[in-house]
């Protein structure tokens, strides 16, 4: 199964260099990109052509022995001056905005680690890899890492910002367009850095309420192994666990029930319902041989329901 996270979004709307702004700040970076690449343009076209002039013209003795010139070196000082203080107060304008939330801000709790994104919200719901927030609303990340370094991107809004272990990152945003974007992490951070993306879901605010209220009751009626198939994708197990029995990070689920498992440290033990939970639950207490502890704790992240729906999942995924 493939990830079902789309990165349309980047290609659609968007100019020469970025996708689509949906937000005033992403614009007026934008604006400064482009001035300061205008500007660079200018200047590194000044330079080639007056390269080449003197290299054509024909030499001619000096009349006159110049040491130095206060007027050419007042202007090569000055005006460049100028340019740099209005690209500092500009940008700077800009970084305030991204560092200052509202007073109205929604405050999310953002957790990176290898390879997904959780984000948790006010009233206590968690998603993974799925971080929905109303138009038009300040939104404050509180972030961190849960294992290594790791980098929240969001290319529609122009926002960046690295998560640390064991320690906090702030970042503020907000969309004026609802839609549906892509989140990278941009610092690479191990085998499945790539595939460490999540989906930026911006919806009404009424719809949002609706949402959030709702939050997690949406799959109560599937069959456990619909809703396991569901949470395959949903829950980034898909970034290293492979259906088909081709190897990735961490052990296939095809043919895995059942199936007898090697450990790192010696011993074995019959892939059970038992066994699978614990996996879920503490995935270091028994490595299976030929791989690496990896695998973040689901512990928290899935329901004893979800976890059940897993279990169900991987029944059928036979050899």
């Amino acid at each position: 199964m493939k990830n079902e996270i789309g990165t349309e979004n980047l290609v659609k709307g968007g100019g020469l260099f970025y996708p689509e702004a949906i937000n005033s700040v992403a614009k007026d970076v934008d604006l400064l990109f482009y001035f300061i690449f205008a500007l660079s343009v200018i200047v590194f076209v000044g330079l080639v052509v007056a390269t080449v002039y003197f290299l054509i013209k024909p030499r001619q003795k000096p009349t006159k022995h110049l040491t130095h010139s206060n007027t050419l070196e007042i202007t090569w000082t000055v005006i460049p001056t100028i340019l740099v203080m209005i690209i500092f107060f500009w940008g700077f304008k800009d970084y305030l905005r991204l560092q200052v939330p509202h007073s109205n801000a929604l405050e999310i709790k953002v957790t990176g680690k290898k390879w997904l994104w959780e984000f948790v919200y006010p009233n206590g719901y968690t998603s993974v890899n799925e971080l929905v927030i109303p138009e038009g609303r300040s939104i404050k990340l509180l972030m961190s890492a849960a294992d290594v370094l790791h980098s929240f991107y969001v290319p529609n809004m122009r926002v960046k910002r690295d998560l640390i272990p064991n320690r906090y990152s702030a970042l503020t945003l907000y969309s004026e367009k609802r839609g549906t974007y892509t989140i990278f992490c941009t610092e690479y951070c191990g085998d499945g850095h790539s595939i460490m993306l999540a989906n930026l879901i911006v919806k009404g605010e009424d719809e949002y309420q609706e949402w959030i209220a709702s939050a997690g009751s949406a799959d109560d009626d599937l069959p456990l192994d619909e809703l396991g198939k569901k949470l395959y994708t949903n829950k980034g197990c898909n970034a290293c666990h492979s259906l088909d029995g081709s190897q990735m990070v961490g052990p296939t689920w095809k043919g895995l029930y059942k199936k007898s498992r090697p450990f790192t440290d010696g011993s074995s033990a019959i892939a059970d319902e038992n066994y699978i939970r614990e996996s879920i639950v503490y995935p270091y207490k028994k490595i299976v041989k030929g791989y690496y502890a990896n695998m973040p704790s689901y512990a928290g992240l899935l329901s004893d329901r979800e976890i059940d729906a897993i279990i169900a999942y991987i029944k059928t995924l036979k050899e």
